[in-house]
C-alpha cells in the first residue's frame, strides 16, 4: 500500500491494518510530493468513474469489475489528455509504429 509520509500512514494503527491484511507499506521519499501522482490520479479516476457507482457483493466481484474497467475501458478506450487524446493502447501503438517504421513488422 503506497502512501505519503503523513502521520496517519506511519501510525501503529495503520501498520497493524497493513499487517492484518498482508499488505506491505511503501512511502514516498521526503520532499517528493509527486512521487505517486500518477497512481493517485489513476485511483481517483477509478473511484469516480467506476467504484462509487457500484455496490459489490464480495471481493471477487469487486476485483473482476476493476479488472474489467482497466482492461476493457481504461486502457483500450478512455482518452487521456496527456497522450494527445489517445487511449493508452492507441498511444503505445503509435509510439511502436514510429520506432519500427511502416516497412517493418
Amino acid at each position: 500500500m503506497h502512501s505519503d509520509q503523513g502521520s496517519q500512514f506511519s501510525s501503529y494503527d495503520w501498520q497493524h491494518f497493513l499487517q492484518a491484511h498482508n499488505l506491505v507499506a511503501s512511502q514516498s521519499r521526503r520532499g517528493n510530493c509527486h512521487d505517486n501522482a500518477v497512481a493517485e490520479s489513476f485511483f481517483q479516476l477509478l473511484k469516480r468513474e467506476r467504484i462509487r457507482r457500484r455496490t459489490y457483493a464480495n471481493r471477487e466481484q469487486a476485483r473482476q469489475d476493476v479488472f474489467d474497467y482497466i482492461e476493457m475501458f481504461y486502457n483500450p478506450i478512455r482518452r487521456h489528455g496527456y497522450n494527445n487524446s489517445l487511449s493508452p493502447i492507441e498511444f503505445e501503438k503509435l509510439i511502436c509504429f514510429r520506432k519500427i517504421g511502416p516497412d517493418r513488422k
